[in-house]
């Protein structure tokens, strides 16, 4: 009888029972290497598919061998060591597989072009059978409608899809009756034959009991017992391929991208389309700007041109991508998705190396976006690597925020020898502060400023009142801002509340850090209805300042500061009768922001 040496490669495919079942193996000793059958269970043991099929492979062949009389099969060899199984991807295993060939001057049978080329420079019979990509359609596809982003299999559930689009989806049955453990092995079985025989299928992930793929626009998680407790495979795929004009952006959003943004965060819950609007910022990266564009993604699911080539953990290590990728020297990298610190310090480090970053983030409101960097980056360098958040939900731009570091003492302190850095986070359309970071102590604080506005003024408010109730009992305040207050008191009461030369009420602002403009309870109405004479000015703008010119004949003379019906400060004009403002203070930013974006800037003398 002939003999012949199958590897692993030849039963995991399934040739050999095609072989024998077709006669092509006739008046044959089929001998099975120990090592084979030691390999194909370690693989089962860690809940890896190849090891089920290599297993079932010889199963089947065995069952037809006890049918026919001019087959034989035998198991030989020893089993391998400790050694040699660690060192099985360099080898070992396929040597073993080799002795045994050369020991029973048997044909060796192999899938792996590499066995059968070193087995031929050794001098053995070989017979190599090249892989055929066998034209499968997966199984799983059935479950799939033009409308269906995700697919839902479970063993004795029935099977789900989400139907719809992103932020409008809805969750349906597709059948009444269960799904099998059988047809669920079928349809994985299916999905490994595809992903072993066509080039835009990718194995992103093995572990025991659980298996990612990326079969072209599928990915598809596969979970086994222990891992979970039953069959389950989850396949999600992209229903639509947007661009950035289908964002309706503002255009001074889109000169942001062009222009300044280089650490851009996007956010959102999962489901929320993060990853469609990277791909579409991918896209006008490289055709808007004619940048290199790579993506870093696990798996690799981005649906991007041929153009933008797209990376994976290099040895399941993100690191050793980085290390790569700045040889490569890409314009911009897509970074989808940061779970782990690791993959936060690695966006980091590619961030301070100059590469524009584009990160993706599951988080539920863009501030928490921004925490997750928290005790990951040290404060100081957070709006070096971040300059721009992205909030989406419902596939939908909600939310747009820009970060920038400033020395300031922070909102509702009033002591001056408290100014620390803060970066201050602001909403990109209006230009409006809407937190502030900063170290307080040990601890980092995010501080929202609208909630903490409010509060913050009805605190100030009751302080200023109990202090100046000392003097009068029917005395009224009235908060212009946290840094502002009218307070009425009766006229009687007036002098003593001022004081020889102002001295009294010069301590009283000191010792509340808010001035105070004092005024009669008589003349109550006129405060309220009448800002004053409203000025007309000219603009002039230099590299550093905004300069608003009243003319000279206002020299000297105090005005508030309007924006629409918002004050924001009150200054005093310089002997030119003119305000200058540095563009990097608060109060220049926000006048900045507001002419940029058309709002009503007004003074009142």
């Amino acid at each position: 009888m002939e003999k012949v040496v199958p590897d692993t490669s030849i039963l995991i495919d399934g040739k050999l029972s095609k072989l024998v079942e077709s006669r092509a193996l006739s008046d044959v000793e089929i001998i099975i290497p120990e090592a084979v059958l030691d390999e194909l269970q370690a693989q089962a043991s860690l809940g890896r598919e190849i090891g089920f099929l290599g297993l079932e492979e010889v199963i089947k062949v065995r069952k037809i061998a006890e049918e026919r009389d001019d087959m034989k099969i035998t198991c030989v060899g020893r089993r391998p060591s400790l050694e040699e199984i660690q060192l099985a991807r360099k080898g070992r295993i396929d040597a073993l597989i080799r002795d045994v060939a050369r020991e029973y001057n048997a044909t060796l049978l192999t899938s792996d072009y590499v066995q059968a080329l070193v087995a031929e420079a050794e001098g053995l019979k070989v017979k190599y059978l090249e892989p055929e990509a066998p034209k499968i359609k997966v199984k799983l596809e059935d479950f799939f409608s033009p409308n269906t982003m995700s697919v839902h299999l479970k063993e004795g559930v029935s099977p789900y899809a989400k139907r719809g689009k992103p932020g409008n989806w809805h969750l349906v049955k597709i059948r009444d009756a269960p799904c099998t453990r059988a047809e669920l092995e079928y349809i994985i079985r299916n999905i490994l034959k595809r992903a072993r025989f066509t080039s835009d299928a990718f194995v992103e992930i093995s572990r025991q009991g659980a298996m990612v793929i990326q079969l072209g626009e599928y990915r598809i998680a596969i979970a086994r017992p222990p891992f979970s407790d039953g069959i389950e495979i989850t396949a999600v795929r992209p229903i639509v391929k947007v661009t950035l004009d289908d964002y309706k952006l503002s255009d001074r959003l889109k000169r942001r991208f062009l222009e300044r943004a280089e650490g851009i965060l996007i956010c959102g819950p999962p489901g929320a389309g993060k990853s469609t609007f990277a791909s579409a910022l991918a896209e006008f990266y490289y055709r808007e700007k004619n940048a290199i564009v790579k993506t870093m993604e696990a798996p690799r699911d981005l649906q991007v041109g041929p153009e933008i080539t797209q990376y994976a953990p290099l040895e399941g290590d993100f690191t050793k991508t980085a290390d790569i990728l700045l040889l490569v020297r890409p314009d911009y990298t897509i970074f989808d998705e940061l779970r782990k610190s690791r993959d936060f310090e690695v966006f980091v480090d590619m961030r301070l190396a100059g590469v524009g970053m584009v990160g993706v983030v599951h988080a539920s409101s863009p501030i928490d976006a921004i925490q997750r960097f928290l005790g990951r980056v040290d404060l100081g360098v957070i709006p070096q690597v971040i300059d721009t958040v992205i909030f989406i939900k419902d596939g939908e731009i909600k939310r747009v925020y820009e970060l920038s570091l400033t020395v300031k003492v922070p909102y509702g302190m009033a002591d001056e020898d408290l100014a620390r850095p803060v970066i201050e986070v602001r909403d990109f359309e209006t230009g409006r502060v809407e937190y502030e970071i900063y170290t307080f102590g040990e601890e980092t604080i995010v501080v929202p400023i609208a909630s903490f506005k409010r509060e913050s003024l009805q605190r100030i408010s009751e302080r200023v009142l109990s202090l100046f109730k000392q003097f009068d009992k029917e005395a009224e305040v009235e908060m212009l801002s946290n840094k502002m207050a009218v307070v009425r008191v009766r006229r009687n009461f007036m002098p003593q509340i001022i004081g020889r030369n102002g001295k009294v009420i010069s301590k009283l602002e000191k010792r509340l850090g808010v001035r105070i403009k004092l005024l009669p309870k008589e003349e109550v109405s006129e405060v309220v209805e009448h800002r004053g004479e409203l000025l007309n000015y000219t603009i002039r703008e230099t590299k550093t300042s905004i300069v608003f010119d009243f003319g000279k004949e206002f020299a000297r003379r105090s005005v508030n500061v309007y924006v629409d019906d918002e004050l924001i400060t009150s200054a005093l004009l310089d002997r030119r009768g003119r305000l200058k403002f540095r563009l990097n203070s608060e109060i220049g930013s926000i006048l900045s922001k507001a002419l940029e974006t058309g709002r009503s800037i007004r003074f009142f003398v």
